[in-house]
């Protein structure tokens, strides 16, 4: 057994990530002390390394955890899987580097821009998707990405950029202001209009990721300014506590 600590060591996951993927039922300790430490066992392990790996290659955390609940779901054939989408994303980070050297190089005169696609890599990746995937919400995103275009999918995507960096620039009021909670309910909306039905709870689990998740957070203070995706986490979980209270009522 190891603890939360030493599993960021050794993985160099924070441990603040590791409390947010226990927090959404992604990874939970395979034991909690009654001092209240999280443990970790082997097979809690293995299923952190799936994690890195489809992590690693690009799969939002909510597409991990239901291909990793699925009944169905065959480590041996999804290492397989990791693998050679690994393969693919080498092969094309070749081929990057080879015209970036004939750039370099100024052997290039006319453009060249077939070194940027990764269709073969986004159709097996889709495969994967399609074979694992089976919630609701992922289910309902996948039906709405049939009915659209990149270019639209890319539209949305900046929109919802766009939306942080309306965030940012209020991020000096408090979370709760009516300016902070009116966006909160502009982005859950938003959501659910492009991408899957946003739940208080999935907003909620968003919120906590939006921190929690390196990679999103600095997408975000890059939208709104540094510190925007702590005030947009902080909104969030002023919003849904509001709204939960209402439900008590």
């Amino acid at each position: 057994m190891q603890t939360v600590h030493e599993v960021s060591r050794l993985t160099g996951i924070s441990v603040r990530a590791l409390h947010h993927y226990d927090a959404i039922g992604l990874l939970k300790p395979s034991r909690v002390t009654e001092a209240g430490y999280r443990l970790y066992d082997g097979a809690a392990l293995r299923r952190l390394q799936n994690i890195l790996f489809f992590r690693e290659l690009q799969f939002p955390l909510k597409e991990i955890k239901a291909i990793l609940d699925n009944p169905e779901f065959d480590p041996k054939e999804a290492l397989d899987q990791q693998i050679r989408l690994l393969e693919l994303q080498r092969t094309r980070i070749d081929r990057l580097i080879s015209l970036a050297r004939e750039a370099q190089k100024g052997g290039t005169d006319q453009m060249n821009f077939q070194a940027f696609q990764k269709t073969e890599y986004d159709r097996y990746a889709q495969e994967v998707r399609e074979k694992w995937g089976t919630t609701q919400a992922y289910a309902e995103y996948e039906q709405k990405r049939k009915g659209r275009t990149d270019e639209e999918m890319e539209m949305a995507a900046d929109r919802m950029m766009s939306l942080f960096a309306e965030m940012g620039s209020i991020r000096e009021l408090p979370p709760g202001s009516r300016e902070a909670q009116e966006k909160v309910r502009e982005l859950q909306a938003f959501i659910t209009e492009n991408y899957y039905t946003c739940t208080d709870e999935i907003l909620r689990g968003l919120g906590e990721m939006y921190v929690s998740d390196e990679r999103m957070k600095r997408n975000i203070d890059q939208a709104g300014g540094e510190g925007t995706a702590e005030f947009v986490s902080q909104a969030i979980a002023a919003y849904c506590s509001g709204r939960r209270g209402e439900k008590a009522e």
